[in-house]
């Protein structure tokens, strides 16, 4: 890192902390007892910090890694300072471990970014630290800063993990793996990206031997387009075949595979994947969430997927292969016809935007699902076009885990799709500075209406006294 990028970078998380710090003391003052998730969260870490170590929440379907870090934390943080009494473990303490885990965010995006793309000299300092700072507040995210969510940490770990794993430590990365899956158990997906990126690595570099001893100029390694696919898949099935290859790639994933074992006898012993409450979270096959995300992801990075020249490529491409396409869009229809669901939260919860994204479109008329199946091929297409940089086998390990980590959700819920989305957004070319700050404005406001709304917009429900707040 260059001094002035070095300073650049210390002076935009300063300041975006020193900002956090402000808006964490709103949050603060304006709602100071445990709100939503928190009334869950708050009194199970409080329990841990009075010793109470075999106190359980029925109600909560994580395991205890936030609650164990927090005492880790704030216990020695109390003792040095001299606090005792409430204080310890007030809310606003808990609280701000996870301001502490967004400074950290910060930090590790900006490292993904610089591992990521140091090969690509035309990407300069300010690019770099720009877009770490944009996906820092990437809003889904950023609105759990102030408050005792496990977002935060979750991310934090995994993409602690994910860095470590680029830098070939797999004992540590798989440490870290751990450690988020502490935090949700649905992050053993990204433990398997990781492996995942191990093995793409090494068939990539397998494939670019096989490419050169055939002399084969006309077929890339790294564009991975449909006439490939048969000739690709053949050359997988050998590799993957070869004891040889397989006793290298287990010397290599060995950590991934320990821990992954260790999951599966975790959901052996537990009965399932969900601690807690089960009735709330039961697993399914909901394919229309794949279509939810590429619709998010769109809304949140239109300025590299929402463009004319994206749209006009579509349209070549549409007038290219229409079988093609007519067999996705007959499938599309199929999966949202036998795979919607509507969770009982979706339809009764209404402090969050889902609840009014699906009651303003998808409830409005019964085809209202089936009209916007154009727009998720679109989205799709423009999706994985901007992935045509990386190897056809990372492209495949990732959709491997994007499915895994939405498809199961019957739930719509938006913080689903925060670490598929960053890990998304961190392997695509970055944009000119032009469009970066148009990104970042469009978060910001995004972030000052949701935090408006949910400090100033309150309300309340008709069988309760309690006060209601808009929220992600």
């Amino acid at each position: 890192m260059e001094r002035a990028e070095a300073y650049g970078f210390s002076g935009a998380m300063s300041g975006a902390f020193l900002l956090s710090c402000l808006l964490f003391a709103a949050v603060s003052r304006r709602q100071r007892g445990p709100y939503m998730d928190e009334v869950f969260h708050v009194p199970q870490a409080q329990a841990y910090c009075q010793g109470r170590f075999l106190q359980w929440d029925p109600m909560i379907t994580t395991l205890p890694g936030l609650y164990l870090l927090s005492v880790g934390l704030v216990k020695p943080a109390a003792w040095l300072l001299g606090w005792t009494g409430s204080v310890v473990c007030s809310v606003g303490m808990l609280r701000f471990i996870n301001l502490l885990f967004s400074a950290g965010n910060f930090y590790l995006l900006y490292l993904l970014l610089f591992k990521i793309h140091q090969k690509n000299k035309a990407v300069s300092g300010f690019q770099r630290i720009l877009s770490a700072l944009t996906l820092a507040t990437f809003p889904t995210l950023y609105f759990f800063t102030f408050l005792y969510y496990t977002d935060p940490g979750s991310v934090f770990f995994t993409l602690f993990s994910y860095l470590m794993c680029l830098y070939g430590n797999h004992k540590t990365s798989a440490l870290l793996g751990f450690c988020g899956f502490m935090f949700r158990q649905t992050n053993i997906v990204w433990t398997v990206f990781c492996a995942g990126n191990v093995v793409a690595e090494k068939l990539n570099e397998a494939w670019k031997i096989e490419l050169q001893k055939k002399k084969d100029e006309k077929i890339s390694s790294r564009k991975g387009s449909f006439s490939n696919l048969t000739r690709m898949l053949q050359f997988l099935v050998q590799y993957l075949m070869s004891p040889k290859n397989l006793v290298t790639l287990t010397a290599l994933t060995w950590p991934y595979i320990a821990l992954v074992s260790l999951f599966f006898i975790f959901v052996f012993i537990n009965g399932g994947i969900v601690v807690g409450d089960r009735s709330s979270h039961e697993a399914c096959l909901h394919f229309p969430q794949l279509f939810y995300f590429l619709s998010f992801t769109v809304f949140f990075s239109f300025p590299h997927l929402l463009t004319p020249t994206k749209i006009r490529k579509f349209l070549l491409s549409l007038r290219k292969h229409p079988m093609q396409y007519s067999l996705i869009i007959v499938i599309s229809l199929f999966l949202i016809w036998k795979f919607t669901y509507a969770h009982k939260y979706l339809l009764a919860d209404n402090r969050h935007y889902t609840f009014y994204v699906w009651r303003k479109v998808f409830q409005r008329h019964e085809l209202v699902k089936y009209l916007l199946v154009p727009f998720y091929i679109f989205a799709g297409w423009s999706f994985a076009d901007t992935l045509k940089s990386k190897s056809i086998f990372w492209i495949l390990v990732y959709f491997v885990c994007l499915l895994a980590v939405t498809v199961p959700q019957k739930l719509l819920e938006f913080r689903y799709f925060i670490l598929p989305f960053l890990i998304y957004r961190l392997n695509i070319p970055l944009l000119s500075l032009y469009r970066q700050l148009l990104e970042l404005t469009f978060y910001i406001l995004v972030n000052a209406v949701t935090l408006y709304l949910f400090l100033n917009r309150t309300f309340q429900w008709e069988n309760s006294d309690e006060v209601q707040r808009f929220m992600w």
